[in-house]
Parts: structure tokens; sequence; C-alpha cells
């Protein structure tokens, strides 16, 4: 557009008393904005600006001129600000409600902070549709049926076991039967699936006196039940490996493979930078998430 400076000029020094308010906005000369201004009015062949003592007043054109300025302006930067936004595409990522809880989210800043890329999170759990739900991927344990057809990257394995507090253990070690099983609804097979895997083992035979039991809504509150000393949890290796570390939780069984893994379901997304720079720190940090106590 021809004196589009013009029009810029004439834009700031509309919200300016004078043109000198207007040339420190812009950081020119007063005499700079006095010349775009003069362009602009020999242009249109109108009168923009009229003088009331030091200041400068718009005339009916210039009140004119004023509106038609702001709405190109204001659309100019809005444009802008969409294509900033193209530019730092965030990734909208859905996690298990647990692993995001537990894991993933006390480590998000941290990715941030090494790529500057926003990763925007939802939780659920089970089949996922990407396309319908503006997913670009999904981080799933993989004890579901697939409906849709995704490439499926394998993150970490996943390992079980019984944890329970360090004072919790110390109040049963000597008499199992005093234990209370922590259970949840959202994995009801959890310990049956845990004790056919050691049903060899003395830990099952163990387990199975425990005369109490306690169910949750879900599995995140076995967890936090277990670190608050209310009994002993099926914990699983990422979701548990962080209180672990902390010394929040003990795994006095060991743990054993629980036959799942957790995986990465996406279509082309994790191709670009942004998705490509996730995948591989994903798969790094998940990769530490091996349990050092392992069942004997």
């Amino acid at each position: 557009m021809r004196h589009l400076k013009a029009f810029h000029v004439f834009h700031v020094a509309a919200h300016s008393t004078s043109y000198s308010e207007a040339a420190e906005k812009l950081n020119i000369t007063h005499g700079a904005v006095s010349k775009q201004i003069k362009v602009l009015e020999n242009h249109l062949s109108q009168t923009l600006f009229y003088k009331q003592g030091r200041n400068v007043c718009l005339t009916k054109e210039g009140e004119l001129l004023k509106g038609y300025t702001e709405q190109a302006f204001q659309a100019l930067d809005t444009g802008v600000q969409k294509l900033n936004q193209l530019n730092n595409h965030a990734l909208e990522v859905s996690c298990e409600p647990t692993l995001t809880m537990r894991w993933l989210m006390p480590r998000l800043g941290d990715f941030y902070a090494e790529s500057g890329i926003d990763v925007r999170l939802s939780t659920a759990g089970g089949a996922v549709s990407l396309d319908a739900t503006g997913l670009d991927m999904a981080i799933r344990r993989d004890d579901f049926k697939l409906t849709e057809s995704y490439e499926q990257i394998p993150l970490v394995e996943e390992w079980v076991g019984p944890v329970c507090s360090p004072g919790y253990w110390q109040q049963v070690k000597d008499n199992l039967g005093d234990m209370k099983l922590l259970h949840s609804t959202t994995r009801p097979d959890a310990w049956s699936d845990w004790g056919a895997i050691t049903e060899d083992t003395v830990n099952s035979g163990e387990l199975s006196k425990a005369a109490a039991n306690q169910t949750f809504t879900h599995f995140y509150f076995c967890f936090q039940a277990a670190v608050d000393g209310l009994g002993i949890a099926l914990g699983s290796y990422p979701l548990v490996a962080d209180d672990i570390e902390r010394g929040n939780l003990i795994a006095p069984f060991g743990f054993v493979p629980s036959g799942h893994q957790y995986i990465l379901l996406t279509q082309d997304s994790y191709q670009d930078e942004s998705g490509n720079s996730f995948v591989t720190w994903l798969k790094s940090e998940l990769s530490r998430c091996v349990p050092v106590i392992k069942n004997k």
C-alpha cells in the first residue's frame, strides 16, 4: 500500500495530544511526524489535524480516518499474532491421568525451559480419536484395543509391585495379616493380575493374608493413600518412581514386569520439530524409570 508509513504515523498521532508525543512514541523527530502527516493530507486532499494551543486535534475527516486505521492496524496485529502462534505451535497431548499427575506434570517445566515448546495437557485413558479431539498425540498404557490406526511408539515397559510408606511397613512387616490392600475402581484387577504373575513366589501367599481392603475411585488416590500410611497399594513404574526416590514409598516385595508398556499414539505430528523434540525428551526421561528394586 502506498503511503503505509504515513498512515502509521497518522495512526499514532491520532492517539496522541501532540506531534511531539507522537514523535516520542515512534522514536522519530517532530519534523518527521509533521512531514508524514502533510504527505497524507496531500494524498487525501483533506485536512486531518488542526492546532489548539500547543496540542493538535483531529478534524472530522481525521476522526473518520482514525476509525479506519484502528480497524486496519488491529487486523494487522491479529494476523501477526496468528502467524506467531503457527510458528510456535503448542502440542496438544492427552495422557493417562495418574501418569500426568504423578510423573509428567512435574517434569514439563524442565522440558519447556529446555525447548521453549508449549505442551497443553488433557487427561484421559483408553481409546482416543486424535482428529476428533484436536490432539497431536496421546500417551497410553497398552491395555485396550485400538479403534483407529495410529503409529505406536513404545515409551517404557511397566513394572508393578506392592508399595507402602516406610512407617506403615514397620507396623505390619511382622504380621502381614494386619495389612490393608488398597484398590482402585479404574484398575480393579491390579492385585489379581499381580498375583497371577507372582503365583509361584512367596509374595502372593503372604499378601493373601491381608485381612482388610479399601477401594478408591482412582488409581492416583491409592498411591496418595499409600504415601499417607493408610495401606499398601499395587504400584506401577513410572507412577511411583518419584515417591520411591524421595523415600515416601518403599517396595518391600520388589517389582516384576506387568506385561504392559506405556506407548505414544500419533499420526504424523511428531515428525515436525516440536513433536519430535517432545517425543525424544519423553523417551529419554521415561528410560530412567526402571525400578532399582526388582523381585527376587
